[in-house]
């Protein structure tokens, strides 16, 4: 059956960067995992959000953390903004890690014991 991770959660950008985000989602395209990534169904004022959610095999994370740190290299917009965002991933052995995608980077480190209760 295998090992899953349970991996949830938001990057914040601008309308050129949510598309420049797409692209990296479409060359990335399983057919399946994908199916994970969602956008509002409207915009709503100036930040664009995407999100993620999905309960994936342990084989796939490094397909998904791939695309995170493409993301994350998205240039910074015209007022030196870069994408950023924050993922928990649970993994069913190893517990939860927290994803920081900031500076350009994505940060991977010990989840915080106050999301414990997530891991169900």
């Amino acid at each position: 059956m295998g090992i899953y991770v349970s991996v949830r959660g938001w990057l914040e950008c601008d309308e050129q960067q949510l598309a420049a985000a797409q692209e990296i989602i479409s060359s990335h395209e399983d057919g399946h995992y994908s199916h994970g990534w969602g956008t509002p169904r409207r915009h709503v004022n100036w930040t664009h959000y995407m999100f993620y959610g999905a309960d994936i095999r342990e084989s796939g994370l490094d397909w998904l953390v791939h695309q995170i740190r493409d993301m994350a290299r998205i240039p910074a917009n015209e007022d030196g903004d870069r994408v950023r965002g924050l993922f928990l991933a649970s993994h069913e052995i190893d517990g939860t890690t927290e994803w920081q995608v900031r500076e350009g980077q994505l940060f991977i480190s010990p989840g915080d014991g106050r999301h414990r209760y997530l891991d169900g």
